[in-house]
């Protein structure tokens, strides 16, 4: 790979020539722009970049991206992704994943990711759907929807991906909508940013056999009175004219009205992404429509020892004690036998 300035770079230098294959209108090629965008402004040598996915639509994104990355196994990106980093702690890695790539056989890979705190960033797009074999329920598909594995609706309820981080002590989540172009921008820069594992949740639309699933969210039309910008220190307002809020009724949050004066903002949840405590970020978490706003924005972002800094530690440790491994000496070692 040639070795460009890096004040130099731009959207190009990140792009292929590979033809991008997914299908017309489909939310990825927003994420891809955005993506290849956001990258050229981090101050990171190009070579030092390299994106991990496993299988579904949304992980053919590495093959177009003129980084170093691989097409991985199903549900394992995140388990690569962290050898690699610890390997080549100065590498910036990145997962591309879908929801059910990442919850379903990639269940436990995610959490364990989470819970450790891997210095990487992963972008989840979730269709709430299988898009790459046409169609099936995924572990986000919303209760009663009918789909090629459940003719009658869905009978399984549903994961949710930041609830599910949250509950693994997350250091940073966040979620965006494909089309929303500078707050997803925005996003993707503070999660790269961001030194742990920051998991960037993006509702994408799959027009072929989810279409408008987040439409409550993502036109323009609805979506002021339908979903809640979070922002550090601010009281949760949302709707149209700013005239509804979100306060804590006990331990249970509720929509109140700011228009009749019996609330104020004052009366509000306050958004702290930086609390140690994941409690109140977990509530926002559960919130859905049509009862409550769709939160949208970082969730939480704290600052914590990384996986590979914790590794290292311990590696000196033993290092000091032992001197440096030597791999002749282990695999000839007393712990050994041969097989004839």
């Amino acid at each position: 790979m040639q070795k460009i300035q890096i004040n130099d770079l731009t959207r190009k230098d990140f792009e292929t020539s590979q033809d991008v294959r997914w299908c017309p209108g489909c939310g990825d090629y927003s994420v891809l722009k955005q993506v290849q965008l956001v990258l050229p402004t981090l101050g990171i040598p190009k070579e030092n970049f390299a994106f991990i996915s496993g299988i579904g639509c949304s992980s053919r994104l590495p093959y177009y991206m003129d980084t170093y990355g691989m097409h991985s196994i199903h549900g394992r990106a995140p388990a690569i992704a962290t050898g690699l980093k610890l390997s080549r702690p100065e590498l910036s890695v990145w997962v591309v994943t879908g929801d059910g790539d990442a919850l379903a056989i990639g269940g436990n890979h995610f959490i364990h990711t989470m819970r450790r705190n891997v210095d990487m960033n992963i972008i989840l797009l979730n269709n709430r759907i299988y898009g790459l074999t046409k169609g099936q329920l995924s572990p986000t598909t919303q209760l009663g929807r009918q789909t090629k594995t459940s003719p009658v609706g869905s009978i399984d309820r549903p994961v949710e991906p930041i609830s599910l981080a949250l509950s693994m002590g997350v250091t940073f989540a966040a979620r965006a909508v494909d089309i929303d172009q500078k707050n997803l921008r925005d996003i993707l820069e503070r999660a790269a940013a961001h030194k742990g594992t920051s998991l960037v949740e993006i509702y994408q639309n799959c027009h072929i056999f989810n279409d408008g699933t987040f439409e409550a969210v993502s036109n323009k039309k609805l979506r002021d009175d339908n979903r809640i910008m979070l922002e550090h220190g601010k009281p949760l307002v949302f709707g149209k004219n700013r005239d509804k809020g979100i306060r804590l009724n006990g331990m249970r949050p509720e929509v109140v009205s700011l228009a009749d004066g019996k609330y104020t903002e004052a009366d509000l949840l306050v958004h702290d992404e930086q609390t140690d405590c994941t409690v109140m970020a977990y509530f926002l978490s559960r919130m859905h429509n049509p009862d409550f706003p769709v939160p949208m924005g970082v969730f939480r972002a704290v600052a914590e020892d990384c996986y590979g800094q914790s590794v290292r530690s311990a590696e000196a440790i033993v290092e000091g004690k032992r001197g440096p491994g030597d791999w002749d000496t282990l695999i000839r070692g007393a712990d050994s036998w041969v097989v004839e």
